[in-house]
């Protein structure tokens, strides 16, 4: 990752999406070097530099690399966000994202930002699409999976089949989602903000795990995108999935955790690192 190219974009505007949610804008000349993805959870890093950093000073061409002989202060923060549209015609980038006040990188930076501003980025990846091979579709997730889930349901051929499962705060956190008739949306109230809920609202007792736990499991093959809080995901529902249900890794490869309770993004990359050596190791 520290290798690849920053690519330069600017703020056009923002949209109030949700009191959660804040859709962001982005044009630039660096467009034309970004290739979008086929991928519905399609994403990129964005790639935060302090105010007081002078980048036109730095090594070209500018990678993460650039940085690196910065005191630690002074170095960028890495945010991964899901592209939730991007429009080649105009030249531009949508990022529906996540805030919480003045809590975190990504969505205050959100909450605040005005036309004209600079941000870096790097991407796009992906991994996910919805196979048109499977019998019916299973999409769950929290906010941080909203943008990637809104897509896939609209990416979905008319006659598709599927249930999607979104937690979210309140009633007042719902947006409007394209999807196929067969396909039910059902949002899921956790009655307060993700990172502050109580811990019987949260992790193991979070209300998307009884959702997808307890609702009726549809005939035939099912195709799997599951992602949000880490201890809802990788303890509760990836094992339901894989195993109470027996879905094979091949329609299930799309199940991680977006973010941790109480961990920043880049505790929360050494955390999953060390579960992935952990799992591979009990093989």
């Amino acid at each position: 990752m520290a290798g690849r190219p920053l690519q330069r974009f600017e703020v056009v505007g923002t949209q109030q999406l949700a009191p959660h949610m804040v859709r962001v804008l982005l044009e630039g000349s660096d467009f034309g070097t970004f290739v979008p993805s086929s991928f519905t959870d399609s994403y990129v890093k964005l790639v935060f530099v302090p105010s007081d950093v002078d980048v036109a000073g730095l090594p070209r061409p500018l990678t993460l690399d650039s940085f690196a002989g910065l005191p630690p202060q002074k170095r960028p923060s890495v945010r991964t966000i899901t592209v939730r549209k991007v429009d080649a015609a105009a030249r531009r980038i949508a990022l529906d994202i996540v805030v919480h006040g003045e809590h975190g990188v990504a969505g205050a930076w959100a909450a605040t930002a005005q036309p004209g501003q600079v941000i870096y980025l790097m991407g796009p990846g992906g991994a996910y699409t919805p196979d048109p091979a499977a019998d019916w579709h299973l999409l769950a997730g929290d906010e941080s999976a909203l943008p990637a889930i809104a897509t896939a349901l609209e990416a979905l051929p008319p006659n598709a089949i599927g249930k999607a499962f979104i937690e979210v705060a309140g009633p007042e956190d719902q947006i409007p989602l394209t999807a196929p008739e067969s396909v039910q949306v059902n949002w899921v109230y956790r009655g307060g903000r993700a990172d502050m809920v109580s811990d019987d609202r949260a992790g193991d007792f979070a209300p998307l795990v009884e959702a997808v736990t307890t609702t009726l499991w549809l005939p035939g093959q099912v195709h799997a995108f599951v992602h949000g809080e880490a201890q809802a995901v990788m303890h509760n529902l990836r094992p339901y999935i894989r195993k109470e249900r027996g879905v094979d890794k091949k329609w299930a490869s799309s199940i991680s955790g977006y973010w941790r309770r109480g961990r920043t993004e880049e505790t929360f990359r050494q955390w999953k690192k060390e579960l992935a050596e952990a799992e591979a190791g009990s093989r």
